[in-house]
């Protein structure tokens, strides 16, 4: 039998009405109850509307503690996607070698993906950004290309050059979802003992100055352009000038002397619309720049007009006293000094308390607060984080794509800089015998140098890419032979020419500082006075992030070339000795003529073994 339609009974309606509208699938609302209207978003998720307008809206629904935790920046390591949302915090970061398991594209994109679908899961659904140092390409993660240090590209001499590998490492941390590069680093460095010399375009303002075009190539168009990254202005201000070079020291200098110095690429970083700044671990005349509100709001944001955010350095508050860890003063002096965000690894959680206490104190103003937060929501909202928050993985197939690697190749050869040759350059293609040794030949994490997968980098196979001895492998002729020891052990005078590839091993910070010189190290001079006892033809290639003492070895030396660091692509390297394309690098530091001359700097009086400016080139 067939079943019969139930309804129960109302004393409203008639129970075979209320079947018959069963039946036909009509809702049954009462006629005193109108529907409910849709909810209107709030105007902040309206991308028609105005920048400005939006921040203001959602600052409006934003607390006290919300907005404190906008101004947080947390390593990936000491939190998770549940716990950084659970507080809000505005931003998240990979210091150098927080990779995730496996080091790939992917796993980056999806560990991205994880934060930020945590975040704009949450009431106000704010976006984190998040930051990397993407100093020469996306150096932190496997497989990507790695480009040629600072101190090469400003060797080059090739602005145009610099953009292109702005937009290949923008196009590459985007694979990634990362959207915030911790880079360009626009310091002028006037003391080689210095370990972050490698960052330096040069010890000359328009070093930085002209190379500041990497801005446009990370940023793109617009910051809601395409793979565009927020790049990075640092460090503000005066880190490469410190006394005796050392890192995070004191610059004891002039007013005037920072400012015709040092403050030249900051300015030309701003009329290039660069959205954030990073202020520098060292002191100006005994003053952290950390604490320094003259240097931050003054001159920065006041002076200069800078209306994007300003982050803080690693812990870099901690430092303002002297003392370790940071203190409720050392937090309202830093956040009054005009910082927007602040870098706090594991602390994150103490910072926010102290913050909070010290304006239930009055000691930190609301409108403090208030401008960091809308400096820090203006660029989210520019990059389009609340519209397209998830990583766009079209970008996956750039990650040491075939163009990628070109581009570094380019890098790579224009930055030599040929310093010395009596004729021993160009090497010959076909019919000839050629030894090469030393430590950096056949070793990819000594040509990467530091920021390279790890924060120190490491010697080894630590990326794929070529090595030099791949490269003068793939460019000599089928009837050269190529013979290779590290230490020259089995050269003998049979062959025609020696390639010797010297100078440094990775480090970064810190660890690179050099006190008591630049000279070379053990093993360079033992590799050296081996090839030197046969009489062979000699050509020195130097790969270090700086120059080096070479004044003892240059008289009986052949040929001598500055190599620099050139990260994944050595057969750059081959190009120029083998006379594919001729040297046109020049330096962009003197190079001094002792290990104990520095520094060394154009017009201070001082005769370095090469000036600023020099670099030979092959006569056809």
């Amino acid at each position: 039998m067939p079943s019969r339609l139930r309804v129960r009974r109302s004393r409203r309606t008639p129970t075979l009405v209320l079947a018959s509208l069963l039946a036909a699938g009509t809702a049954l609302v009462p006629a005193s109850v109108s529907a409910a209207p849709a909810v209107k978003p709030p105007l902040y998720k309206d991308a028609s509307k105005p920048v400005f307008q939006r921040v203001d809206d959602l600052m409006r629904r934003m607390s006290l503690t919300d907005k404190i935790a906008q101004m947080m920046q947390a390593e990936r390591n000491a939190t998770t996607p549940a716990s950084a949302a659970k507080l809000r915090l505005g931003s998240i970061l990979s210091g150098g070698g927080s990779s995730p398991t496996p080091n790939t594209a992917e796993s980056w994109a999806d560990t991205y993906d994880a934060y930020q679908r945590a975040a704009v899961d949450t009431p106000l659904g704010i976006p984190t950004i998040y930051g990397v140092d993407a100093v020469h390409g996306n150096n932190n993660v496997y497989g990507s290309t790695v480009f040629p240090h600072n101190v090469g590209l400003g060797a080059a001499h090739d602005p145009a050059l610099v953009q292109k590998i702005g937009r290949a490492t923008a196009e590459e941390v985007s694979a990634t979802g990362v959207d915030w590069d911790f880079a360009p680093c626009l310091c002028v460095v006037r003391d080689e003992r210095w370990g972050r010399s490698y960052e330096s375009f040069g010890e000359k303002p328009e070093n930085a100055v002209s190379n500041a075009t990497v801005i446009n190539g990370l940023q793109g168009g617009s910051l809601n352009g395409p793979a565009s990254v927020l790049a990075t202005a640092k460090h503000f201000i005066g880190d490469g000038g410190t006394t005796g070079g050392v890192d995070q020291g004191n610059t004891q200098i002039s007013e005037k002397e920072l400012r015709a110095v040092h403050l030249p690429p900051f300015s030309e970083a701003i009329k290039r619309g660069v959205g954030s700044f990073m202020v520098s671990f060292n002191s100006w005349n005994g003053v952290k720049d950390h604490g320094n509100k003259y240097l931050i709001t003054d001159l920065l944001k006041g002076e200069l007009g800078f209306t994007g955010l300003v982050v803080s350095d690693w812990n870099g508050v901690d430092q303002i006293d002297g003392q370790p860890g940071f203190t409720p003063a050392e937090v309202t002096q830093s956040v009054n000094a005009g910082i927007d965000m602040f870098m706090v690894p594991s602390d994150y959680q103490k910072f926010m308390d102290y913050m909070k206490s010290e304006y239930q104190a009055g000691r930190i103003p609301m409108s403090r607060i208030d401008d960091a937060n809308r400096r820090i929501l203006t660029k989210k909202f520019e990059l389009g984080l609340f519209e397209r928050p998830m990583t766009d993985r079209s970008y996956l197939q750039t990650v040491g794509s075939r163009e990628h690697r070109a581009l570094a190749r380019q890098a790579v050869r224009e930055s030599q800089v040929l310093l010395k040759n009596d004729g021993a350059l160009p090497l010959k293609k076909n019919g000839n015998r050629i030894f090469v040794a030393g430590k950096n030949a056949n070793d990819m994490g000594n040509q990467a140098g530091g920021w390279t997968i790890s924060w120190q980098g490491q010697s080894g196979p630590a990326i794929p890419g070529s090595t030099i001895l791949d490269g003068i492998k793939a460019s000599a002729g089928k009837s050269t032979k190529v013979a290779y020891d590290r230490e020259a052990d089995g050269i003998d005078q049979s062959y025609q020419a020696a390639v010797v590839v010297i100078g440094e091993t990775p480090y970064a910070e810190g660890q690179g500082d050099r006190p008591n010189g630049l000279n070379l190290d053990p093993e360079d001079l033992a590799t050296l006075a081996k090839v030197k006892a046969t009489g062979v033809p000699t050509v020195a290639v130097l790969v270090s992030g700086r120059p080096l003492d070479v004044s003892k070895q240059l008289p009986w030396l052949n040929a001598f070339v500055a190599s620099w660091l050139p990260g994944t692509a050595g057969e750059g390297v081959a190009d120029v000795l083998f006379g594919d394309y001729k040297p046109t690098g020049k330096l962009a530091v003197s190079w001094p003529a002792s290990a104990t001359q520095e520094p060394v700097n154009a017009g201070d009086g001082k005769k370095p073994l090469f000036p600023y400016g020099f670099g030979l080139t092959y006569r056809k």
